[in-house]
């Protein structure tokens, strides 16, 4: 990959905290642990690029409208500001200035504002799609009805790593494990590379001992993009930013503050 460019500046998005059992998360750890859900706006000479959509705004106002008894069931804590719509007006920018929006994964907190870019073209790891479908083994993961709203989008299902611009400065990794087609993001900017890990791991307990989701697609695979993650870590002096990590989140900048 070339490094000839670098992204301008990255800010991580303020969303909504759910809450619940850390063993779920992370086996063997118990007691309830309160996490970020974020998504991350990154300015580049080509476009404006979104890494993943939070929650679907609506659910801030009506919970249990949007997402029923699981609203009440991860502890969800959501204000109308906090929106991934309302965050990036707050930064200046136009929903339409999106023109990039790439996805970690397909599950329901990472995809519930897609529908607010229909002219940003998508980019999510090859097979994620269809088994967000019908997955195995069935949970409930996956929203529908966050993803059939995008049918008629421009999306791009990437095989591997994937660098956006051809210039090494944004590059979607493959890290399958936690889905078939999950992915963090490699971003370098001009004062420091940052991988934004997404569900690859989940925390810095996790992290540290190579422990996977109970509920990974595959373990397996996960350990090993785990492994990866810690590699690349070392080999480019990035910054492993752990986006469901509250530590994580309490240690690093968010908007209005940015990297650069």
């Amino acid at each position: 990959m070339s490094t000839s460019k670098t992204a301008k500046k990255l800010w991580a998005l303020n969303g909504p905290t759910l809450t619940h059992d850390r063993g779920l998360l992370v086996p063997g750890e118990t007691g309830d642990i309160t996490f970020p859900v974020p998504a991350f706006l990154i300015e580049h000479e080509r476009g404006m690029i979104l890494f993943d959509t939070g929650l679907v705004p609506a659910a801030a106002k009506d919970p249990a409208g949007v997402y029923g008894e699981m609203a009440g069931e991860v502890g969800l804590d959501f204000r109308p500001e906090q929106s991934v719509d309302r965050q990036i007006q707050a930064l200046g920018f136009a929903l339409d200035d999106i023109t990039h929006v790439v996805m970690s994964h397909a599950h329901w907190d990472h995809t519930g504002g897609m529908y607010l870019f229909p002219k940003a073209r998508f980019f999510i790891g090859a097979g994620e799609l269809p088994y967000a479908f019908w997955p195995f083994p069935a949970a409930p993961l996956f929203r529908r009805e966050d993803i059939e709203p995008t049918r008629g989008f421009q999306w791009y299902e990437v095989s591997g790593d994937y660098d956006l611009f051809g210039d090494g400065s944004i590059v979607r990794l493959h890290m399958p494990g936690h889905t078939p087609g999950n992915g963090s993001l490699l971003v370098r900017l001009a004062n420091q590379t940052i991988i934004l890990a997404a569900d690859t791991t989940h925390l810095r307990s996790g992290y540290a001992q190579d422990l996977p989701m109970p509920s990974d697609y595959s373990t397996l695979d996960a350990v090993h993009s785990i492994r990866r993650l810690k590699q690349l870590e070392a080999s480019l002096d990035a910054m492993v930013w752990i986006s469901h990590d509250p530590d994580d989140w309490a240690r690093y900048r968010h908007a209005p503050e940015y990297y650069d």
